[in-house]
């Protein structure tokens, strides 16, 4: 679980179920970062609301500070724990990219030399 999560809500009161639906959601998110950036990630999260003539618009915002990228991810939907659905899933992508490219390179090296040494 990510320690460092800021939920606000702007324009709207963030209730008791949204704020543990969110916390929930963005923060089972770690199992896509290695341990160091586990432990320095900073997560804030901004729920909006708008409120338009015909249609109510829900906003999740999210910016995850990690060792050497912010990433930010912004959905808005009619309902509001849609929104942070399709945002997790967003930052679960971003996540993903953010390691393969931030992955040590003396793991691999590693890993490739233990399989050169086994094959004959």
């Amino acid at each position: 679980m990510i320690k460092k999560i800021e939920i606000s809500g702007v324009h709207a009161k963030v209730s008791d179920d949204l704020h543990k639906y969110t916390l929930k959601k963005i923060g089972h998110l770690d199992k896509y970062m290695s341990k160091h950036t586990q432990a320095s990630a900073h997560v804030e999260v901004k729920l909006k609301e708008s409120k338009a003539k015909d249609k109510r618009e829900h906003t999740c915002e999210v910016i995850m500070y990690l060792p050497h990228a912010a990433l930010t991810t912004k959905e808005s939907t009619m309902n509001i724990y849609a929104a942070v659905d399709i945002v997790a899933d967003k930052l679960r992508n971003q996540l993903k990219k953010y390691k393969e490219t931030h992955e040590s390179r003396r793991f691999r090296q590693r890993v490739i030399s233990r399989l050169k040494r086994q094959t004959p």
